[in-house]
């Protein structure tokens, strides 16, 4: 696994910050070029495609000796900012766990995709194909995942994001939404003719914590949990004497399978209905800006139950669970693909101290290894 644990320092090492995230910031190119040249020196056949101009895909392709199923074994190149991190494209390796931006999220997976599919190809596959993917954008549009599923097609695939080695077979789901009430600009000292739309923004806060609180009431997802709304960021007023005549708050409803960005709208005009009813001078209005579906597989498919078996064939626990957050595993699913998440473990998703456990970069390996040998036959 030492190439494997190679191609995580050197991945980890190259700045792939999102551009659309973080203007200016570099994107997957160089990372890409990384990950194609490890597949070459593996024996795959590697194709790379951009997603959009400067925005490139991987996937190497592994063929066996005779036709059968396809398996794709896929994770992201991009990752978020690095705001707060001291040095986190040098990657520090101490006690057993390697440290900087990208580490969990989710290089150490794409690590773990190569080291499985080179034991593969050292012992040559029977049958079928594996097919290696690195994909772009998945931490804000999923352009990526998108031309994925457009250009290749498989018969199961595994996403290996940060699951603490677990078999995850759903996901939640997100909606952005943006609220803005309306006031009327005056001097401060017109009380008369001001209307505040920060006060009346407050009024919109106050019932959409109420809300959210609902939801952590209703029937929740058997892996889960329940919904919930939070509100992410808020801007209005333009200075201390002027009643300020605007107000915009972005908010985040975080759904589960079943659920969509239509019903979380409704949800949330319905509220400004009401309102509205209370005081007919109120005024707001809201959209929906982004929506991503979540993902449930059924734990019993086969894909899950055969990635169960590899695993505790290793030893793992290897358990079904649920991930709160979203991963490209909807975008599967929605192209017809079954999908499950499986990957190492480690801490610091999006934080400023983010580090992934080595030995379980080789475990998830290993066990994915063991997975494409059942479910190509």
């Amino acid at each position: 696994m030492e190439r494997a644990r190679q191609l995580l320092r050197d991945l980890v090492a190259i700045n792939s910050v999102n551009p659309s995230l973080v203007p200016g910031a570099p994107g997957e190119a160089d990372a890409a070029a990384c990950l194609a040249a490890c597949l070459r020196e593996s024996g795959l056949d590697v194709t790379v495609t951009e997603a959009a101009p400067g925005r490139p895909n991987v996937v190497g392709v592994l063929e066996g000796a005779q036709p059968g199923p396809t398996l794709l074994l896929c994770g992201h190149l991009d990752t978020v900012g690095v705001e707060g991190m001291d040095s986190p494209f040098t990657p520090v390796e101490r006690d057993g766990r390697l440290y900087g931006r990208g580490t969990q999220d989710m290089k150490a997976g794409v690590a773990a995709c190569v080291g499985a599919v080179r034991l593969l190809a050292a012992e040559g596959l029977a049958k079928g194909r594996v097919l290696v993917a690195g994909v772009a954008d998945e931490e804000y549009a999923s352009i990526g995942a998108e031309a994925l599923v457009r250009d290749w097609r498989a018969d199961g695939a595994v996403i290996t994001e940060p699951t603490d080695l677990s078999v995850a077979v759903a996901h939640k789901g997100f909606a952005w939404l943006e609220l803005q009430t309306f006031g009327k600009a005056a001097h401060g000292s017109r009380a008369d003719e001001g209307r505040d739309a920060i006060l009346a923004m407050g009024r919109v806060l106050g019932v959409l914590e109420r809300f959210d609180q609902e939801l952590r009431a209703r029937p929740t997802h058997p892996l889960l949990g329940s919904g919930s709304l939070h509100a992410s960021t808020i801007a209005g007023g333009t200075e201390a004497s002027v009643y300020p005549a605007h107000c915009r708050l972005f908010m985040e409803r975080r759904t589960l399978p079943g659920e969509d960005g239509a019903r979380a709208l409704h949800e949330v005009e319905q509220m400004l209905a009401v309102l509205r009813k209370n005081d007919p001078e109120f005024r707001a209005d809201v959209r929906l800006v982004v929506e991503r579906p979540g993902y449930d597989l059924d734990q019993a498919a086969e894909l899950p139950q055969q990635l169960v078996v590899a695993g505790r064939a290793r030893g793992l626990e290897a358990r079904i669970s649920g991930m709160t957050y979203w991963t490209d595993a909807a975008i599967f699913g929605g192209a017809g693909i079954p999908t499950v998440i499986f990957g190492p473990r480690g801490a610091g998703l999006h934080s400023p101290v983010e580090y992934v456990e080595l030995s379980s970069v080789d475990e998830c390996a290993f066990t994915l290894a063991a997975l494409a040998r059942q479910f190509l036959g």
